[in-house]
């Protein structure tokens, strides 16, 4: 059976009346969503509006912008002693694109084998990323945490076995030399941007990009279709090693237009700015944010900076400087730019000035971090802002749904974007949620049996994230996350646990104290907590932004606010056990890269961070707990 869900666009699902200010602004696509329910219970969502048409490739908006306006500038950063803008515009980096590209059509490359990318966020890496694709070569993107931060270089050697890459480029040369000693570059290029890695042959970029180029370019460029190869995006390696995810140019350029037709930007709007510092090894900053910028003609600021202590003051800089017409950050990251412009209202200005749209993802937004923000909105502006978010994964390139509406509750992950089929199997009191759609990756690089792992008999792609409606009988409300189905678990009474949102709830309850944690008690009688502190939070709270994190760990004033948060919450579920916190314990040790707890994107492995403290989770359980554990009742 089939049935209509319908909501305006102009409408807001949790109006609080008049008194509040409105929010800016937004040129929604309606929700106009078919429901399909069937017998077995399954049911799937899909927009009934066709998805616009799209670009061939992503190549092609760097040609188009270079024809129509080849002095806009479209990548910014920060470079040099002085830390000066440098600025390349659209012209200009076709050029550079176009004689990279000649020189890999000059290597001869063996076909099929990619252009490894291990260095953060740069312009060159931007260039290169394009000329590998003129030339049909995919780009991958690799951690920087893979080469610098790791002692084994375990997943980077099993990255390079995986994908045989052809070609590295490193930024920086020194900085990676150990990262590529202990590589076998046998029959591997190596490009370096900055300086030349000791003992280890390597080409200067900036001899590529004085490469003559010749009409082979335009050939390799007609050359490409739809189904070309234009990224391998690794997956966050959470249940094992990475996997290479094919990223073919239908997805990227589909899913770009899938996020540019929900919000569309008026024809008088201004155009587009972005100050961004999500890594481009990752599906949200390399494809969501980059690709849509590009899509659009618009500009984009690289941020070197980063939501953590000692590296937020480099935002703050840019935003003193930058005003975005869109914004994209972290929990984290929005916590510190708060604190910030509390007490700056210059730079508040500055922030809000030109900005339509607030968008987070990695985790949940905090309710109180929420409040703060339109406070300042409001205090700024007089208007509030959506604060807009998606849904999806680097096997979906990577947004399947998004929150495009006025909406103000956070949480959500909204509903399909136009050209995805959302379907959601029935699996205790939530979903298992599977995705279908022109942006649905074709399957894994070198690793067929994964891939036909990953896909349902319907050709749904098996996410393995669960979800539940907002309210089952209006669809058009939206979906909330729930957790990923292979993290729940029952207790030894026989209780289902649904970690994801025991885990959103209980970092919302103990708001702002709590930055990321582990939920507790598979086989055990009752639930608990492992969790890490926000470390700026916590400062504040205690008041000495200078104390270390083994000083916030043990302070009584972080402790009783995480005891009385859990309490508050434990109340509020009115014991029910699947939801109810018994105990809890603070970490001083933050998540490990090396030890799989902490992926690339920022996310935590649930089920490998329990393995590697599980002398945490026995003291958590103990007969007599510690004084380090916070006993809830």
């Amino acid at each position: 059976m089939s049935v209509n869900s319908r909501a305006s666009s102009a409408e807001s699902d949790a109006r609080a009346g008049s008194s509040q200010p409105p929010f800016r602004k937004m040129a929604w696509l309606a929700r106009d969503i078919a429901v399909e329910r069937r017998a077995d219970g399954v049911i799937v969502l899909k927009s009934r509006f066709p998805l616009d048409p799209y670009e061939p490739h992503i190549p092609a908006s760097v040609t188009k912008w270079a024809a129509a306006r080849p002095d806009h500038i479209w990548l910014v950063q920060r470079r040099g002693p002085e830390r000066q803008w440098r600025k390349v515009s659209y012209g200009e980096a076709k050029r550079t694109i176009d004689a990279l590209t000649q020189a890999l059509l000059d290597m001869d490359l063996p076909a099929g084998r990619p252009v490894a990318i291990l260095s953060g966020n740069s312009i060159e890496h931007a260039l290169m990323t394009q000329a590998a694709m003129q030339a049909r070569i995919p780009a991958a993107p690799v951690s920087p945490a893979y080469s610098l931060m790791s002692q084994d270089h375990a997943k980077l050697k099993y990255l390079f076995g995986l994908v045989k890459p052809a070609v590295v480029m490193v930024q920086d040369g020194v900085m990676f030399e150990k990262a590529l000693a202990a590589l076998d570059l046998d029959g591997i290029t190596v490009v370096h941007v900055d300086r030349a890695p000791a003992n280890i042959k390597s080409i200067a970029y900036a001899d590529l990009a004085a490469t003559p180029v010749t009409s082979a370019v335009e050939t390799s460029i007609a050359k490409i279709t739809p189904d070309t190869v234009g990224k391998l995006l690794f997956t966050s390696g959470s249940t094992g090693m990475p996997k290479a995810v094919i990223n073919t140019q239908k997805m990227m350029c589909a899913n770009a237009k899938m996020m540019m037709q929900v919000r569309p930007r008026p024809d008088d709007a201004p155009d587009g700015v972005y100050l961004d510092w999500m890594p481009w090894n990752h599906t949200m900053g390399g494809n969501a944010l980059f690709n849509v910028a590009l899509t659009e003609g618009g500009t984009l600021y690289i941020d070197d900076g980063r939501p953590m202590p000692g590296m937020i003051d480099e935002t703050l800089r840019n935003l003193r400087e930058i005003s975005p017409t869109y914004y994209a950050n972290v929990p984290a990251g929005y916590a510190a730019l708060a604190a910030a412009m509390e007490k700056d209202d210059a730079l508040c200005r500055s922030f809000f000035k030109n900005l339509g749209l607030l968008a987070y993802g990695g985790a949940r937004l905090p309710d109180d971090l929420y409040d703060r923000f339109q406070a300042l909105a409001v205090r700024t502006t007089g208007e509030r802002f959506v604060f807009y978010t998606g849904w999806g994964s680097t096997e979906t390139a990577p947004t399947s749904t998004g929150t495009y509406w006025d909406t103000e509750r956070v949480g959500l992950i909204g509903l399909p974007f136009p050209g995805v089929e959302l379907k959601m199997v029935p699996a205790g009191e939530q979903y298992e949620l599977r995705l279908r759609g022109v942006n649905v990756t074709p399957g894994y690089y070198g690793q067929p049996e994964l891939t036909q792992k990953a896909f349902d008999e319907e050709g749904f792609y098996c996410i393995g994230d669960a979800g539940v409606f907002v309210n089952p009988d209006d669809p058009a409300q939206g979906l909330i996350f729930s957790g990923r189905v292979v993290e729940d678990f029952k207790l030894t009474t026989g209780t289902f646990v649904l970690v994801g949102s025991l885990r959103t709830d209980a970092i919302a309850a103990a708001s702002p104290v709590i930055q990321d944690a582990l939920v507790a008690g598979q086989d055990r009688p009752f639930i608990g907590l492992l969790a890490w502190p926000s470390l700026d939070a916590c400062r504040r709270l205690i008041g000495d932004m200078d104390a270390s994190l083994e000083t916030v760990v043990n302070h009584p004033k972080v402790r009783a606010h995480l005891r009385d948060g859990l309490l508050a919450h434990n109340k509020a579920v009115n014991g029910v056990s699947s939801m109810t916190i018994a105990r809890a314990m603070l970490m001083a040790e933050p998540p490990s890269i090396d030890g799989n707890e902490l992926t690339d994107k920022g996310y935590i492995n649930q089920r490998a961070g329990l393995e590697r403290r599980a002398a945490l989770v026995k003291q958590l359980y103990a007969d007599q707990p510690g004084p380090d554990v916070i006993v809830l009742g």
